[in-house]
């Protein structure tokens, strides 16, 4: 996020990111309320596994506003200093340090009904439309990181020497870097094609699933191999690929975890 620029945190109600397999029970069970008070909506109850958390502008929040379910939940735009909002203690995470997580406590938090996202009763509706379009943003993210992996081992493995030549050299070593690149390549290629679809106009549930799967799958290999590739240097923190496996983590499990995009993608097979 650029420096400046207001920052719009989703608020879910579990670690696992958005999927209508993994979250229909968790989103339509979900507690915290939204109560009509004249022209305005008072929210009460907790999140947890929010992004920004005690950092953001804005949060879209979603809240029950009936006892109908999935047609019970509205979504609502909270700003960041409304009364009564509060975030709690940041998680203590293995990666992604630069993207305070934690929970969001409400507690009457008035809400004017124009905040309101959509009409009354749509937030489940329009927390779905967001999920095909994140995984891809995901995926986007898992092919930059590994680019970045593989740049740090070419250049590590250029410059290291061992018995008069280049580790780049050596078999071992250079079969890891073909790898790399080549997993690099078949992802960005996975992820614009989805990209081209949902640009088009075109249902992109599958794809997008796919792209998420592949190449959060394939950053997590190839920041792994970047490891392996440095030795004992890609352990340390003088290099950032270790950090950068830390991170690779965490795409395979935001936006839905890649067991549950294989759910998705075998679903939407059989009804293809």
């Amino acid at each position: 996020m650029a420096p400046g620029r207001s920052r719009v945190a989703r608020a879910p109600e579990g670690p696992h990111g958005g999927d209508l397999a993994a979250r229909f029970r968790p989103i339509t069970a979900l507690r915290t309320r939204a109560t009509r008070v004249g022209d305005r909506f008072q929210l009460d109850g907790t999140k947890a596994w929010i992004t920004h958390a005690g950092q953001a502008d804005f949060y879209t929040v979603m809240a029950r506003t009936s006892d109908e379910r999935s047609r019970g939940i509205s979504c609502f735009l909270v700003a960041g200093e409304s009364p009564g909002l509060r975030a709690g203690p940041p998680e203590h995470k293995m990666g992604l340090q630069g993207s305070p997580t934690g929970q969001l406590h409400l507690s009457d938090v008035d809400v004017d009904a124009d905040r309101l996202i959509g009409a009354e009763g749509q937030g489940f509706t329009i927390a779905l439309a967001a999920l095909d379009t994140g995984r891809l943003g995901i995926a986007a993210c898992a092919v930059g990181l590994a680019q970045a992996a593989l740049e740090v081992a070419l250049d590590y493995a250029g410059q290291r020497r061992q018995f008069g030549h280049s580790i780049a050299d050596f078999e071992g070593v250079g079969f890891l870097l073909a790898d790399m690149a080549t997993g690099i390549e078949a992802a960005r290629a996975m992820y614009l094609a989805a990209a081209r679809g949902a640009s088009a106009g075109m249902s992109f549930t599958r794809q997008a699933a796919m792209a998420k799967l592949f190449c959060t799958d394939m950053a997590m290999r190839v920041t792994t191999d970047a490891v392996q590739v440095l030795g004992g240097y890609g352990y340390v923190e003088d290099y950032p690929v270790e950090r950068y496996m830390r991170e690779a983590k965490a795409l395979q499990i935001v936006e839905g975890t890649n067991q549950v995009q294989r759910l998705v993608i075998s679903r939407q097979l059989r009804k293809e």
